[in-house]
C-alpha cells in the first residue's frame, strides 16, 4: 500500500514539492485555504493597477490535471495530532504517513493592535486588490470634501518596511503619480500626493548589498519618494501615523510591509518555535522531536554554518528546499542515504521603477536598465502558466511604451438583498 504524504500549503514550497512527487510511488494530498497559487513577488503590481489579479494566480487543480497520485483539498487546517498521525481540518480528519508544513508566513504587526486594525497588509492577492481599490477610492473621495486637512490625509501614502516589497511599491506609486493619475484626475492637484517609505533600519534592502541599498535609495529619492531611515512607526489610528520620535503624518492609507510571521501550526510543540514564528528543523527538513513531520519554505528555520540564523525567507530558498525534500522522499522508498540541504545563494534583486532595478549576483552587482530587464525575465520565467506569462509580458511591454494601463477598477463588495 502506498504511503500518504500530506502537504499543507500551496505556495512556492508546497507546490514545488507536490509537482516533484506527482506520479511517484506515494499518495500525495495538498491542503490549502485557496484553490490557487499566488505569485507573491508581483503583488505590488496588482496593488498599483499594473496587472490583473488573474495574471499572477493559477488554479491549483489545473496544475495536477492528469496526475494519478495527487489530490487537493481546499480547507483550513485546525490542528495536527502527531500521536495518531492525524491532521484535523474544517472538512474532516486525514491520516498521514508523512506530513509537510509549507504554510508560509503572514503579516507581523509586532503586537501593535491599532496597526493591525487600521493598516493595509499585502501578503495575498486579495489584500493587494484591496490596496488598489483604496488608492483609487482616495482620489474619488477627494471630490467629496473641501476640507484641506482631509485632502492632505487622502493624498499621503505611508509604506512601512524598506525591503523589496516596500521599495517596489513606493517606486510603482510614484510612477502612477507621474504618468497615470494626472490623466485620470485632470481637475485634481496630483502634485500634492506624497509617498513616505519608512524603514526602521539604517538602509533600504537590508538583505542585499550596500551597493544595491544605496542605488535603490538614490532612485527613489530622485523619483520624489520621502525615504525615512532609522525611523519606527509607533501607532496608527486610521488618520494619523505616529512615529517613534513624536512626528505625525496625516494619512488614510498606511501599507504595512515591515515584517512577516510564520503561520505556526496548532499541535506542534511551541518549545521549538523560534523568532518570527518559525519551526526549527534539521538539515533534512525534519521538525525537531518528530520523526515523520517536516517543514519547508518561510515557516522553517534551519541553522547551518553558512546560515547560522536561518535561511532568508525567499521564494528561491523555498523552491530549493522542496526539491531537496522530494529527492529525500524518493530515497526513503529505497532506504538510501538522505541528502542534507545546502543552499547556494544565486543572488537577489529588486525593481524600483521604469528601467530602474538592482541585482546582486555572487560575483557582480549592477543596477539600471540591464538590471531591470534581468528582473523582468526571471520573474516571467517563474510565473505559473504560459497564458499568464504572455499576459504579463504584453502588459509590461504596453506599459513601457504608453506608460498606462486599463486596470484601474474599483470593485465594491456585493451585498445581497433578500427582501
Amino acid at each position: 500500500m502506498k504511503k500518504q504524504i500530506i502537504i499543507v500549503g500551496g505556495g512556492f514550497a508546497g507546490l514545488k514539492l507536490a509537482r516533484e512527487l506527482s506520479d511517484s510511488d506515494y499518495k500525495v494530498m495538498v491542503i490549502d485555504r485557496n484553490n490557487f497559487h499566488q505569485f507573491q513577488p508581483l503583488f505590488y503590481q496588482v496593488a498599483t493597477s499594473r496587472l490583473a489579479a488573474s495574471n499572477i494566480s493559477f488554479p491549483l487543480r489545473k496544475v495536477f490535471n492528469g496526475s494519478r497520485n495527487v489530490t487537493l483539498r481546499i480547507t483550513n487546517v485546525l490542528k495536527v495530532v502527531p500521536e495518531t498521525n492525524t491532521i484535523i481540518t474544517e472538512i474532516g480528519d486525514f491520516q498521514y504517513d508523512y506530513l509537510v508544513f509549507a504554510t508560509g508566513a503572514d503579516t507581523n504587526y509586532f503586537g501593535n493592535e491599532n496597526i493591525r486594525k487600521h493598516a493595509y497588509p499585502m501578503k495575498s492577492t486579495v489584500e493587494a486588490m484591496y490596496i488598489r481599490m483604496r488608492i483609487l477610492q482616495n482620489f474619488e473621495d477627494m471630490y467629496k470634501t473641501k476640507d484641506e486637512d482631509t485632502k492632505e490625509s487622502l493624498s499621503n501614502y505611508v509604506i512601512v518596511g524598506g525591503g523589496p516589497t516596500g521599495v517596489e511599491l513606493a517606486g510603482a506609486l510614484m510612477e502612477m503619480k507621474k504618468y497615470v493619475l494626472p490623466k485620470d484626475y485632470q481637475d485634481l492637484d496630483i502634485s500634492r500626493m506624497k509617498i513616505y517609505l519608512v524603514e526602521a533600519g539604517p538602509r533600504l534592502l537590508g538583505a542585499m548589498s550596500e551597493f544595491s541599498s544605496k542605488k535603490a535609495e538614490k532612485y527613489l529619492t530622485e523619483m520624489g519618494v520621502n525615504v525615512m531611515l532609522k525611523t519606527q512607526v509607533k501607532d496608527y489610528d486610521g488618520k494619523w501615523v505616529e512615529l517613534a520620535d513624536g512626528t505625525k503624518i496625516r494619512s488614510r492609507l498606511l501599507i504595512w510591509a515591515a515584517g512577516v510571521a510564520g503561520n505556526y501550526p496548532e499541535g506542534i510543540d511551541k518549545a521549538i518555535k523560534v523568532r518570527g514564528n518559525r519551526i526549527k528543523v534539521d538539515e533534512y527538513h525534519q521538525i525537531e522531536g518528530y520523526e515523520n513531520i517536516y517543514a519547508i519554505g518561510d515557516i522553517s528555520y534551519m541553522e547551518t554554518k553558512k546560515f547560522p540564523h536561518g535561511h532568508p525567507q525567499l521564494a528561491n530558498v523555498a523552491i530549493h528546499q522542496a526539491g531537496n525534500l522530494a529527492h529525500n522522499f524518493e530515497k526513503l522508498l529505497h532506504d538510501k542515504k538522505l541528502k542534507p540541504f545546502q543552499y547556494k545563494d544565486k543572488g537577489s534583486m529588486a525593481t524600483v521603477g521604469r528601467s530602474k532595478a538592482v541585482v546582486d549576483l555572487p560575483k557582480i552587482k549592477f543596477g539600471g536598465f540591464i538590471a531591470w530587464l534581468t528582473w523582468m525575465l526571471l520573474h516571467l520565467l517563474f510565473i505559473m502558466g504560459m497564458r499568464n506569462r504572455i499576459h504579463v509580458f504584453v502588459n509590461w511591454t504596453a506599459a513601457y511604451f504608453n506608460k498606462n494601463s486599463s486596470l484601474r477598477l474599483i470593485f465594491k463588495p456585493y451585498i445581497r438583498d433578500d427582501k
